[in-house]
């Protein structure tokens, strides 16, 4: 109780204890009164139950308020990192702290560390291999410390900070400290020279372990002491045993015998050599290598054998009739299903009998069908060329060009494709049907055979570049032939030689050949985009006379009469609505070709 005028007592930390005071009954009856001095009175029970009662809550909150101060703040107190106490303070408070100490600390932990692997000494900056201290992921990770509540009253605890680095550029420094020092893994393979397995043994590497060497960068950088990190073996997965092993009892079974393929059409071999093709142990980069059937290079290897259970799909053909394009339908072929086909083989190479396999037949559809080609937009004729004969269409120069002729007409150039001569006939000798005719070689006339393509060629060229097409590949002829325009020429030769022109539309083209008696004609089919296509010459300049050149009589050679030589330039004008939008220039020197006699020199 205070008392009025009376001053209050100084306040402390002590808890405040409110007691109420407990009246007992009446009638309850008095416990007896334990020993006490004679004389003294009895205090009553309810007293000594009163004061009891208070210093227990008195106690009680003493030791609360203990608690709750060991155990303010995110970390627990007597945490430090690096030196610094961050114990009970926020984590906020504590990321500030820690911050300041790096700050503190910042010129000791740029200070390049000395590292050494093997022989050789270097140092790393630590800025340029991205060494820092994570200060959220530390101070998380102090804030996490188990701590008994009295080890937080009285014990200390130091928490390791988390330090980050860049690993990829880590290692990038520490290879270049390696050197000539390590050695990359050699990984094991087994090829085929023609049916023989061919081995390399696996060796393993010698070089630095990215994680580990990352985990002692980081420890020494923080302590300051120089580094040392330890060269590692790495070995491949598969062993030199296994290597040998696979050879034994794979790769030398398999290509000891053939492998039926049967089918629903019939059966064909697959021959040693074939299988040698196919057969393809891959290695990984850990260095384990795994057996494989890579069903492409078989078919390849394979050739024309599966002709024998196969059938070829036919794309749809366009042709030209009644003055109008027409769709021709194709066919769907039947090809050998290869879903699993490897599996099944791989299990009959080991065997030295029973090599069997069974494969399906699939229904293997045209490229392009009836239904696409409808809506190419090729609907009109764009363009045509013609060129005339030098000679009957029974010499051997005319059914060069026929053959050649035959053999491109109604294909179908798709809109983006590109277009080769060579590509699409291919090889042109005797065994596709072209004969003996003159040809320029060695800047003279002499029998080749083909001779005449280069005039289909030609005519070809000026179909597609008076379609308005991308010219992407052409050569002029070196002498300059008056049945030719000049510049706008093109000769061919397999197989360094080729014409080539991009389908540069939207739509499809049909390139549509045909020939007389006298000449060939080509015209490009497809749909119209350009009011005209055009050719401006330049005068002809840097003129050169021809010389006369007497050859050795015999049946080799070809009197020619000879021709100018000059330098040209050809500009193609292309207009729509009117207005030129596109000129392009095509320039092309032709050297004087020679007056060829077959004779003796007069004289000589």
């Amino acid at each position: 109780m205070t008392l009025y005028g009376e001053k209050k007592p100084p306040a402390d930390d002590r808890p405040t204890v409110e007691v109420t005071a407990v009246n007992w009954p009446n009638d309850r009856p008095e416990p007896e009164a334990s020993a006490a001095p004679p004389g003294t009175p009895a205090r009553p029970r309810r007293f000594r139950l009163l004061l009891a009662s208070g210093v227990a809550t008195a106690v009680l909150a003493s030791v609360g308020a203990v608690t709750v101060w060991a155990y303010a703040g995110d970390v627990p107190r007597g945490t430090s990192v690096m030196g610094t106490e961050l114990g009970g303070r926020s984590r906020t408070d504590a990321a500030r702290e820690l911050r300041a100490q790096l700050d503190r600390r910042a010129a000791e932990l740029a200070a390049p560390i000395q590292v050494r692997i093997g022989e050789r000494t270097a140092e790393i900056n630590p800025a340029e291999v991205g060494l820092t201290v994570d200060v959220d992921a530390t101070v998380a990770a102090a804030a996490s410390t188990d701590a008994h509540a009295v080890d937080r009253l009285v014990g200390s605890r130091q928490v390791e900070p988390v330090v980050s680095v860049d690993v990829a550029k880590l290692e990038t420094e520490l290879e270049k400290l390696v050197g000539d020092q390590g050695r990359k893994m050699t990984m094991p393979a087994i090829t085929f020279t023609g049916t023989k397995p061919k081995v390399r043994h696996p060796k393993p590497s010698l070089a630095v372990d990215p994680e580990h060497s990352a985990d002692v960068v980081k420890a020494g950088w923080l302590s300051g002491q120089p580094v040392t990190v330890p060269l590692v073996e790495n070995h491949p997965a598969t062993s030199a045993e296994e290597v040998d092993r696979l050879v034994r009892e794979l790769a030398e079974p398999a290509v000891a015998a053939p492998v039926k393929l049967t089918t629903d059409r019939g059966s064909v071999d697959i021959p040693p050599a074939a299988i040698a093709k196919g057969l393809r142990f891959k290695a990984d980069k850990t260095g384990k290598l795994t057996p494989s059937i890579d069903m492409k290079r078989l078919r390849d290897a394979l050739g024309n054998r599966l002709n024998e259970v196969e059938v070829a799909p036919k794309d749809a053909t366009m042709t030209i009739s009644g003055g109008k394009p027409k769709v021709v339908e194709g066919r769907a072929g039947q090809q050998v299903d290869t879903d699993g086909l490897g599996d099944e083989l791989m299990a009959v190479l080991p065997r030295t009998d029973d090599r069997t396999i069974t494969a399906k037949l699939t229904e293997k559809k045209p490229k392009l069908t009836a239904e696409k080609l409808g809506g190419l937009g090729i609907k009109e004729k764009v363009s045509s060329f013609t060129t005339n004969f030098t000679g009957g269409l029974s010499s051997a120069r005319s059914q060069n060009i026929v053959t050649i002729a035959k053999k491109v007409d109604g294909t179908v150039v798709l809109p983006g494709e590109t277009f080769s001569l060579n590509g699409h006939t291919g090889e042109r000798g005797y065994a596709q049907g072209y004969r003996d005719a003159p040809v320029i070689m060695d800047g003279k006339l002499v029998p080749g055979v083909g001779g005449g393509t280069s005039q289909f060629t030609t005519t070809l060229f000026n179909a597609t570049y008076y379609a308005g097409l991308e010219d992407v590949e052409h050569k002029p002829h070196s002498y300059y032939f008056s049945r030719y325009p000049s510049v706008i020429e093109s000769t061919i030769f397999w197989p360094n030689l080729d014409f080539k022109f991009r389908n540069n539309t939207d739509h499809g083209l049909l390139i549509d050949t045909s020939y007389t008696g006298s000449s060939i004609t080509v015209s490009i089919w497809s749909t119209k985009i350009w009011d005209s296509v055009k050719t401006e010459y330049s005068p002809r300049r840097n003129i050169t006379s021809s010389k006369t050149v007497y050859l050795e009589p015999g049946p080799t050679c070809i009197p020619a009469s000879g021709s100018q030589g000059f330098t040209q330039d050809a500009f193609r004008v292309i207009k729509k609505d009117g207005k030129v939008v596109k000129r392009e220039k095509f320039t092309w020197t032709y050297s004087a070709e020679p007056r060829f006699i077959c004779a003796k020199e007069p004289g000589a």
